[in-house]
């Protein structure tokens, strides 16, 4: 059953819900779908879910009534961050997609030493709108109940400041041997709040290293192959969501 999200305000008192949007030609012009054809709904401000009916349909909106309210189990009991040092060309955007499915449910791209790509402000702007498109439309596929946010782009040292408001923060470095993902996930008793950090094409630059590890970041090898960065989140993502999803 195919999923779209909603705001509050489009879900009317008398159980009716209005979609609006690029959704509606979605709807009705490339799944064809018409009147008595049911698909699910999720309002994006509640994260709470509909299986609907479509009652009517015009060019402007589709017209829904709610058949039930159901439970959904998509999401983690705990949240993970992504920061990604900004990649070339359409990686963000693969990294976004597949991160998005794995259930990660912030992404922030970041500036670095080693970034190749300069986005001024108005670049950056029209990215971030497209990055979080593709968000969207990746947590639809995957029947998310929420859509995760692409933050705007933040220099290394408003990282610096963000750690301690995570429970660990995490640092994928292809010159650390010994201290592995696992091991900092076993030894870490609370595991509510999580972010991970990983450089863009050229790696982290060395004093970012140790700036990251003074603010007490956990400096981690992901094994004996180097990885790609559009690589390297969606393993690290992977892996923590299977080690700490019950």
């Amino acid at each position: 059953m195919q999923k779209f999200f909603v705001k509050n305000e489009q879900i009317k008192d008398n159980n009716i819900i209005e979609i609006t949007g690029t959704d509606v030609n979605h709807i009705t012009n490339v799944l064809r779908l018409r009147s008595d054809d049911e698909i699910q709904i999720c309002n994006k401000d509640t994260s709470e879910n509909y299986v609907v009916e479509i009652i009517s349909y015009s060019k402007d909106n589709v017209i829904c009534k709610i058949i039930e309210k159901v439970k959904n189990n998509t999401e983690t009991e705990f949240n993970l961050d992504i920061y990604q040092g900004i990649p070339k060309a359409d990686k963000m955007e693969l990294i976004i997609q597949k991160t998005t499915e794995i259930g990660v449910k912030k992404i922030i791209p970041v500036a670095m030493e080693r970034c190749v790509v300069k986005l001024n402000e108005v670049n950056s702007s029209k990215k971030i709108d497209r990055w979080q498109k593709i968000s969207e439309v990746a947590a639809k596929q995957s029947k998310r109940d929420i859509i995760p946010k692409v933050e705007r782009i933040y220099n290394f040292n408003e990282i610096l400041e963000k750690i301690k408001e995570y429970d660990l923060f995490i640092v994928a470095y292809e010159d650390e041997n010994e201290t592995t993902l696992k091991k900092v996930l076993k030894e870490k008793e609370n595991k509510k709040n999580i972010a991970i950090l990983i450089g863009p094409e050229g790696g982290i630059d060395i004093k970012e290293i140790h700036k990251l590890k003074e603010n007490r970041a956990k400096i981690v090898t992901l094994g004996k192959r180097i990885l790609r960065t559009e690589t390297a989140p969606i393993v690290m993502a992977g892996n923590i969501i299977y080690e700490l999803e019950n």
